[in-house]
Order: structure tokens, then C-alpha cells, then sequence
């Protein structure tokens, strides 16, 4: 038997009302709009486009490196610098005092070489004030002294007032001391001695001590043979 196109379009119809279905076109539906994606941010973004009061991290290690802790003592590379100072300074007196034992020798051979000292013992009447020298009736040294000088001469200290040059013979030394004696009155003393200059240096000590039988100083000349 043959199904003709109408019959067929009927029975179709009646299939769908008996299962109870709408008879009405489906249409299809778009998908549900989804919520917009965040731009993302340029990639030419400065520090300056972030928000007021946003903290940054650090782009190498994500915190802000803290400053060293304060101490009393300088840094190493400062006490390093401080020693070497102290190194050359030491090492500059050492010259200098070289220098001026080389100066004399070139200036004071030891063939021609003459030195006088001072000292003094107890100077319980006597105070210095002044010293000079003639050797061979010239005039080498004029000395004023301070009063820490005198002092230092007290507590045992020798002073060398004259250092020079003297050919080989026979040489005098006059000693003029003038100062305060007993009583602080003003008090100027003279010494002399005649001496002979060989080969090699000559020293000369003036003493200046205290004739306590007498209660007076005594000035005398040693020859350092």
C-alpha cells in the first residue's frame, strides 16, 4: 500500500499531540552573555599609574633592604686608614731623626767634632737663667732658659748648648752663668778650662752643683776624655 505525503503529515500530527508536545517551531539560543574579561594592564605601566597608598614590592627580592645598625665603633676601613696614618708618622719621625744624625755628620766630623752639655745637681742655691760660651775668646752660644727647662735640667736632664768644629790643639773654654742665688739675689758666675782637641770628638760637661759647707753653688768644666 502506498502512503501518500498528506497522510503521512496527519499521522505525524497526531503522534505529537499524543505525547503531548507542542506543536510550536524551537528555535535555537545564543549562550548566555559571560561577564567581561579584565583588561590587562600595558605593558609601558609606571609606578606612577598604581593607586595612592599601594605598597610596591621590590622587583629583585620583594623587600626593601634595612639600613646597617649604628655603632660606637668606626667602620674597618676606617680604622685601617687611622693605623696606616699612625704608620707614616712613626715612620716620618723615624727620618727625620736619621736626617739629623746624618746632618751631623756631614756638617761636625767626628775628627773636628766639638760638644758642650749643661747639668745640674741638687740647685738648691742656685737657679739658672742664662748661659754663654766663648771658646778661644769668640762667642759660640747664648742661651735663655725657661723655667721647664731649668726644671727638667733639675730632675737630671743635660742639655747640649753647644755643638761645632775645632782643628787639632790646644782650645779654651769660658763659662758664663748667670742667674738667682742664695737669698733669690741676682747671682753671675764664670768658669774656664783649657783643653786639648786630638782626633776624634771632644765633650765638655759645665756642672753646676751645691757647696752645702759653704751654702753656695759651684760651677765647674769636666773634660769627657
Amino acid at each position: 500500500m502506498t502512503i501518500t505525503t498528506s497522510k503521512l503529515r496527519v499521522a505525524l500530527f497526531a503522534l505529537a499531540i499524543g505525547m503531548g508536545l507542542s506543536a510550536a517551531p524551537v528555535f535555537s539560543q545564543e549562550p548566555p552573555a559571560t561577564p567581561a574579561e579584565a583588561e590587562p594592564a600595558p605593558a609601558d605601566a609606571t609606578l606612577s599609574d598604581a593607586p595612592v597608598g599601594t605598597l610596591l614590592a621590590d622587583p629583585v627580592d620583594g623587600a626593601q633592604e634595612a639600613p646597617p645598625p649604628e655603632s660606637g665603633e668606626p667602620p674597618a676601613d676606617t680604622r685601617a686608614l687611622d693605623e696606616t696614618v699612625q704608620d707614616l708618622k712613626k715612620d716620618v719621625v723615624d727620618l727625620n731623626r736619621e736626617l739629623f744624625v746624618l746632618e751631623e755628620e756631614l756638617l761636625f766630623p767626628a775628627n773636628t767634632q766639638v760638644a758642650v752639655f749643661v747639668s745640674m745637681d741638687i740647685g738648691e742655691f742656685f737657679a739658672l737663667d742664662s748661659l754663654s760660651l766663648k771658646i778661644d775668646n769668640k762667642e759660640v752660644a747664648n742661651y735663655l732658659y725657661t723655667p721647664r727647662e731649668a726644671e727638667a735640667l733639675l730632675k737630671g736632664g743635660v742639655h747640649r748648648v753647644y755643638l761645632g768644629n775645632l782643628k787639632v790643639g790646644e782650645h779654651q773654654l769660658v763659662a758664663f752663668f748667670s742667674g738667682k742665688g742664695p737669698n733669690e739675689r741676682d747671682y753671675k758666675r764664670g768658669a774656664n778650662i783649657k783643653f786639648e782637641k786630638g782626633v776624634g770628638a771632644k765633650y765638655l760637661e759645665l756642672k753646676i752643683t751645691d757647696r752645702q759647707r759653704k751654702a753656695q753653688p759651684e760651677f765647674a768644666i769636666k773634660d769627657w776624655e
